[in-house]
């Protein structure tokens, strides 16, 4: 009868590599793969999360910064148009020069020289006629707006008086266009009587 061998067998191998007291061999083994703890998983996770948090506050904060400052834009547009309408459509004649200034000091472009063009004339018909009237905006609102410049609506009632007495009161209505001069101001640059 033939020997049994009570060794385990264990596969051809060259050199070192021969397998001692059970164990495998060198090239046999599994490497080890480092894993994250619970903890360390959990402290990633949440790291992920802070940062993906702070990206969506960041950016719902800066359009909330945006919106709010399209809004103060537009209600400046709005604004520079209703003192515009006023100015145009309030003169005295004790104080016209003053009354023109304030018209020249909220306007720009071509709208402002030709204006300060035509103020002397103006100032002396005002002046001759004794007249006085005075603007109230009965209602305002943006229309357009296009880049640094904005159209708005303004109706204005106006009171007039001259020498020869009291006029009926008179309802106008304006196209005023507002362009930007600087970060935080505007200033009228056209004007045009609406039917």
């Amino acid at each position: 009868m033939a020997e049994q061998s009570t060794e385990p067998d264990t596969p051809d191998v060259e050199g070192d590599e021969q397998p001692t007291s059970g164990r495998r061999p060198a090239r046999w083994r599994r490497r080890a793969t480092p894993r994250l703890s619970r903890t360390a998983a959990a402290v990633v996770v949440s790291a992920a999360l802070v940062v993906a948090l702070a990206g969506l506050t960041g950016w719902l904060g800066y359009r909330a910064y945006q919106e709010r400052e399209a809004k103060a834009k537009r209600d400046l547009y709005v604004q520079v148009a209703r003192q515009g309408a006023v100015n145009l459509t309030t003169i005295n004649y004790t104080e016209a020069d003053a009354d023109v200034q304030r018209i020249l000091d909220l306007s720009t472009g071509a709208f402002r020289d030709d204006f300060e063009q035509r103020s002397k004339p103006f100032v002396e018909v005002v002046k001759a006629a004794q007249s006085k009237s005075e603007g109230t905006v009965t209602d305002a609102g943006l229309e357009s707006q296009r880049g640094d410049s904005a159209q708005v609506l303004v109706a204005v009632a106006v009171k007039s008086r001259t020498a020869g007495g009291e006029e009926a009161p008179r309802e106008w209505r304006m196209r005023i266009e507002v362009r930007s001069v600087g970060a935080k101001d505007a200033k009228v640059s056209n004007v045009v009587f609406v039917p």
